[in-house]
């Protein structure tokens, strides 16, 4: 196929050898199958701001360190220079993120390094070598569906335990490898500490999970994870191995229970909704 715009450089630089064929493409990045060398790859080019339409861009960023001081006042005053910075800043938060998930022990693709904008990583693949599929488009026996769950909510954890939050996960960035499932798309990581939404994120997270998980085992509609698991982050006694029960004593002066569970099924809709505009975006490319 004929090389984007965005990978010449890294062919020109013999980072990758051939670009094989577009893998998707969506509002944030399109990704592609490349050949770096005898290994197949895939490589994330990120889109401009002006491309993309990511909403509540603020939101995900509250948190984020930035590396220097003459940057974050330049990001603050919304600068011509604080925009590029802050561009900057997005395109680097999922790199650093995958590097610091891998070494914590989530199962997230491996990154190769990040080349003039562009993040090379694993290709993640499916027993014939084809490219995964996605958790929402696999049919799942109940045993399977809450093995899967057992080990998200893991991962979860993991990943509160070095303080970050997907904030933007569900059954459509999780693939399904032939050793089980493995979580993509971090450009919009949060920061668990240091944002004012981390919590509402973190439960719309486990629920998504919950809900599309929960179609094939019922049962698991009925636990109560990411409540958990958030009390014992911000009591400081969460670990990696925490043993969890799925079993959360809400204080129901101040929470309607009710609308807790409707917002899993908000949350299946919201997801929904985002996948059919990656469609689209696909479409149009």
């Amino acid at each position: 196929m004929k090389t984007p715009t965005g990978l010449q450089a890294l062919i020109d630089d013999g980072v990758i050898d051939e670009v094989m064929r577009p893998l998707k493409s969506g509002k944030e990045a399109a990704v592609y199958v490349v050949r770096c060398g005898e290994e197949v790859r895939c490589a994330k080019v990120y889109k401009d701001m002006a491309q993309r339409s990511f909403q509540q861009r603020v939101q995900y960023q509250e948190g984020r360190k930035v590396r220097g001081s003459r940057e974050a006042r330049a990001i603050g005053k919304a600068t011509k220079y604080g925009r590029k910075q802050q561009e900057t800043a997005w395109k680097n938060t999922e790199v650093d993120a995958l590097y610091q998930l891998r070494e914590a022990g989530v199962r997230v693709p491996e990154p190769y390094g990040y080349f003039h904008g562009v993040l090379v990583m694993e290709l993640v693949t499916d027993a014939d070598g084809h490219s995964a599929p996605r958790l929402g488009e696999v049919e799942l026996a109940p045993d399977q569906a809450r093995g899967f769950h057992r080990f998200l909510v893991r991962q979860v954890v993991k990943m509160l335990c070095v303080g970050l939050i997907h904030g933007d996960l569900s059954e459509y960035n999780v693939l399904v490898a032939p050793d089980g499932p493995v979580i993509i798309d971090f450009p919009q990581v949060v920061s668990a500490a240091g944002n004012n939404a981390a919590r509402t994120m973190l439960l719309r997270d486990v629920n998504n999970l919950t809900a599309s998980l929960g179609a094939w085992a019922p049962e698991l509609l009925d636990t109560w994870y990411a409540e958990e698991m958030w009390a014992l982050f911000e009591a400081g006694d969460l670990h990696p191995d925490s043993e969890l029960t799925g079993t959360f004593v809400h204080d129901e002066s101040v929470v309607d229970l009710d609308s807790v569970r409707h917002a899993i099924n908000d949350a299946r809709e919201e997801a929904l909704i985002r996948q059919q505009g990656r469609e689209a975006a696909a479409a149009e490319d």
